[in-house]
């Protein structure tokens, strides 16, 4: 069965702390089977940052503007606490 994680956030993000969040996503022990995770997040320097995620692949780029941050992670037995602490959301 999926389970979905999702959050709003206006917290910034650096692309080195995406790229190390994404990379961690397939611990499976630490953070639940991983399938799918996107989003857009504010950087730091002002402007925004686009991601997307599956299984031994991922992508982070710069792109426009949105409201507010927006992260949603799919999987299986995620754990939603790992998850907040791992996007520093905790």
């Amino acid at each position: 069965m999926f389970s979905s994680w999702g959050v709003e956030t206006a917290h910034q993000f650096t692309e080195q702390q995406i790229t190390a969040a994404l990379a961690a996503l397939g611990d499976a022990v630490n953070y639940g089977i991983v399938l799918r995770a996107k989003g857009i997040v504010p950087a730091q320097d002002g402007s925004w940052l686009h991601f997307d995620y599956v299984p031994g692949e991922s992508n982070v780029r710069r792109g426009g503007a949105d409201v507010t941050g927006r992260l949603c992670v799919i999987g299986s037995k995620l754990d939603n606490e790992a998850l907040a602490e791992l996007f520093q959301l905790a």
